[in-house]
């Protein structure tokens, strides 16, 4: 049985606003530590032309990731908002290094994940790996903005951008959008469709951030994305009737389809 890690109240009010702030630890202090090493390493194996930013999906050929997004504490914060049971949907490690991280785009991830999923309701938990604030380029989010879910597009630099597309102006009030600070082992949950991106880090704080992406099993991932994705059953039963991956085996051949067709960074 879940612990009540959220109180009715928060579940209220990421429901209005798309986004919720947890400013308590999320893992044990031990726990993370190991998180941290472990991604360290894996940063540290990065090939040097391979930008720190795309790391995605990388549970595909790590299994190792199960650890922690499996983990209780961390489903017993998705829980109170999508029920008992639990598929996770996708992970990323999203690194910013310092003096050179990129921006992220104003964006919604459902734009990303059309046919894919229905419907598109998928909580992110994005936890907090270094500290991220507003001098490192810490997420924004524009509150209440996650009723629709797929605005229009056009095209930015990827020099300087993690994704080669943004929002149009008209369809976005930056001057609502709110930081949201977090430090390490404390997390954030945003609703797939709130619109959200982030300045570059050019401070000497590099941002690292794990996002774990969740929906309930009664959402029916489309057999079309078999050939590029996987999503697994991390808590319950399955409720519409969906098939899941092994989480004790490795998907490389997902993880290389993905890299070659440009199907990364969500």
């Amino acid at each position: 049985m879940a612990s009540n890690r959220i109180s009715p109240d928060q579940v209220t009010l990421y429901r209005a606003q798309g986004y919720l702030i947890f400013a308590d630890q999320v893992l044990p202090q031990a726990k993370f530590a190991a998180l941290k090493e472990h991604f360290e390493r894996k940063l540290a194996a990065l090939p040097s032309d391979v930008r720190p930013e795309s790391m995605d999906v990388p549970h595909f050929t790590d299994t190792k990731l199960f650890d922690w997004l499996f983990a209780d504490e961390v489903l017993d914060l998705v829980e109170p908002i999508i029920g008992p049971n639990i598929a996770l949907f996708s992970s990323h490690f999203i690194c910013k290094p310092k003096g050179n991280g990129k921006r992220v785009p104003w964006h919604e991830d459902s734009f990303y994940w059309k046919g894919m999923l229905d419907p598109i309701d998928v909580v992110t938990v994005w936890l907090a790996i270094d500290p991220s604030l507003r001098i490192n380029g810490c997420m924004n989010v524009i509150p209440a903005t996650h009723f629709h879910g797929f605005s229009d597009y056009e095209e930015v630099d990827t020099t300087k951008n993690v994704f080669h597309t943004e929002i149009i102006k008209p369809q976005r009030d930056d001057s609502r959008a709110v930081a949201i600070e977090l430090q390490p082992n404390q997390c954030s949950l945003h609703n797939g469709k709130l619109i959200h991106g982030s300045e570059p880090n050019t401070s000497d704080i590099r941002r690292c951030g794990y996002t774990m992406r969740y929906t309930s099993t009664s959402v029916k991932y489309s057999d079309k994305m078999s050939n590029y994705h996987q999503v697994y059953l991390a808590r319950g039963k399955d409720i519409a009737g969906n098939t899941y991956g092994d989480p004790t085996r490795t998907y490389p051949e997902l993880a290389r389809y993905r890299e070659t067709s440009g199907k990364n960074s969500h």
